[in-house]
């Protein structure tokens, strides 16, 4: 593949990959099945991905049970970060065996394995590596993970947070965010009214109809995504981000191929 095709970001949300209600609990039919579809965009090689994925029902219990993300200071809490590693990996073997299956060359760059943050914010990172991977066709995968923090000990960045801090360097044309819902809703959670397109001009009119999330979920929800999205939309030019839902039979694909499925976030109007 060549080094100037078209970059882009996805995402597979936890909500989507796990059940958020149960501990720890895959939903394998259905990842196989986003798998299958992503293998079958990466296969016309006309553009080079940068996935990610939630923690789910993985990572985020234990996470919340030990407040990880707002700090790891005593002997406890290092214990608890070390079980949310531990739980945020498992899922992301899970899903790297998966796209091993459908021929997908899929490499885990774990943030707990290099990046540190600062007072929460994700400081500095070397993504030299994955840039390598990518030069070489490979599919660079990225995950929300507990990192170290050098004023916090530890924390955790969601994957957003790290799509936010690659695209910066690395500039993807589009950013998807695959989930459960059909895009972001204005009056959730009742879910009548669909947002269509959010610019950073227009936010404040639909933010309070934008709730957080319906289950567990240390990194702040829906709310949190589209804020970041939009902030990062505004920093990078022509971006485009669509959150979109991920279930439905080629819905996937769909979006990789470029229809406009969900909600689109732009940093402007027109």
């Amino acid at each position: 593949m060549s080094e100037s095709a078209e970059l882009a970001f996805l995402k597979l949300g936890g909500s989507l990959i796990t059940d958020k209600t149960r501990p720890s609990t895959v939903l394998p039919e259905i990842l196989d099945q986003l798998a299958g579809q992503i293998a079958a965009v990466l296969a016309d090689g006309k553009m080079r991905w940068v996935l990610g994925h939630g923690s789910g029902s993985f990572g985020h219990v234990p996470a919340q049970e030990h407040g990880t993300r707002k700090g790891v200071f005593t002997p406890e809490q290092w214990l608890g970060f070390a079980e949310v590693w531990q739980q945020a990996g498992a899922l992301n073997r899970i899903v790297i065996e998966t796209l091993h299956r459908h021929q997908v060359p899929a490499v885990a760059f774990p943030p707990s394995a290099g990046a540190m943050g600062r007072e929460g914010s994700l400081d500095t990172w070397d993504i030299s590596p994955l840039q390598a991977a990518l030069a070489a066709g490979l599919t660079p995968v990225v995950y929300g993970d507990v990192a170290f923090d050098r004023l916090r000990g530890g924390t955790i960045f969601s994957t957003e947070e790290l799509f936010t801090h690659l695209a910066t360097s690395l500039h993807p044309r589009r950013i998807l965010i695959a989930g459960i819902e059909a895009g972001v809703w204005a009056d959730y959670p009742h879910k009548q009214g669909l947002i269509e397109r959010i610019t950073y001009n227009d936010y404040a009119q639909f933010e309070r109809g934008i709730a957080g999330s319906g289950a567990t979920d240390v990194t702040g929800g829906m709310a949190t995504k589209v804020r970041d999205m939009l902030d990062l939309a505004a920093q990078i030019p022509g971006l485009e981000v669509r959150i979109f839902d991920g279930r439905p039979a080629g819905n996937l694909q769909q979006a990789m191929n470029g229809e406009p499925l969900g909600t689109l976030i732009t940093g402007q109007s027109g």
